[in-house]
């Protein structure tokens, strides 16, 4: 009889593009499925006859949301754990050796020891919350109109305007106000909230916007933080021809919302205020000096948010 099944089981995920790598400790049972729907579903078939404590999957990026998303619907208990510390945990066990199966048993070797607590994110709230920011700023974009055209109206059509402006102000009130009330429904989101506000330039809209619209912040590489939003400088060279290096791709939502932040940054946050000064001084314009800016905000940001550290100023 194996007295192993009388012990916590804890399951470890890991993700790829197209394959789950999936471990159940301590019964040392491995077996693959495709990350779609259809392997999801056979990977929670499976992992429901086990009745585990815990599934502990790394935030790597979005490739790992249907599962989660999957898992909650379930009613699974689940574990987002930040890559940064499994990596330490293998150091600390002395793994050094990687292939997805060892990824997998090490995961689910990091739940076992660790135990760390489960995630109460709710995967269908990050849609509403980034459908609720984008409708924000559908209003605001609608409002502006509004407000331009209150100047350059007869002031005969002045009340034909007044109500609308009035209209919009109540609706993008209400809209911030299910913003936050979904931050503070989830430990996780009010934890994020705190670290991303405590920054300087940062407001509760930009930190809304990016656990909503950038969830993978803090799980990744600051180049890959970089690229994702889409302020990463692409080279354009052929030849002996070189042009300006420009962005492209990445997330435009969240772009434009930091962007608007660093707006604000660079007239509240000394860091910023100093390298856009900077930067234009220099003989840069304005955008590029800015988007420069926002760069430096996302790398600063990925890394509290990996560190679960405060905005802290450098003392000048």
């Amino acid at each position: 009889m194996n007295t192993k099944t009388n012990q916590s089981i804890n399951i470890g995920v890991d993700t790829g593009k197209f394959q789950l790598d999936i471990y159940v400790r301590p019964l040392e049972i491995y077996f693959t499925v495709s990350n779609d729907d259809k392997g999801i579903k056979e990977a929670l078939n499976e992992i429901k006859k086990h009745k585990p404590e815990r599934i502990i999957i790394e935030a790597t990026g979005r490739l790992e949301m249907p599962f989660i998303m999957a898992c909650a619907k379930a009613g699974l208990p689940f574990v987002i754990a930040n890559p940064v510390h499994v990596k330490r945990f293998a150091g600390a066990i002395g793994q050094r050796a990687k292939t997805d199966k060892l990824d997998a048993k090490l995961i689910a070797h990091y739940g076992e020891a660790i135990k760390p607590s489960l995630s109460q994110l709710k995967p269908e709230n990050m849609q509403l919350m980034s459908d609720l920011v984008a409708r924000r700023n559908q209003l605001l974009v609608m409002q502006t109109m509004e407000k331009n055209r209150l100047q350059i109206l007869p002031k005969e059509l002045a009340m034909t305007i007044k109500p609308i402006l009035t209209a919009f102000k109540n609706q993008i009130l209400r809209i911030e106000n299910k913003i936050l009330k979904l931050i503070e429904s989830c430990p996780e989101y009010q934890a994020k909230n705190h670290l991303l506000q405590s920054m300087k330039g940062i407001g509760k809209i930009a930190a809304a916007s990016i656990i909503s619209n950038l969830p993978e912040l803090g799980y990744m590489t600051n180049k890959q933080a970089s690229a994702l939003v889409g302020v990463a400088p692409i080279n354009r060279e052929s030849g002996r021809f070189k042009g300006m290096r420009k962005i492209q791709g990445g997330r435009h939502q969240i772009r434009t919302v930091l962007y608007m932040a660093m707006m604000s940054a660079i007239q509240s946050n000394p860091v910023f205020k100093g390298q856009y000064q900077k930067l234009v001084a220099a003989g840069k314009p304005k955008k590029v000096a800015l988007i420069a800016c926002v760069r430096k905000m996302i790398v600063i940001l990925n890394s509290m948010l990996r560190d679960g550290v405060i905005w802290e100023a450098p003392k000048v």
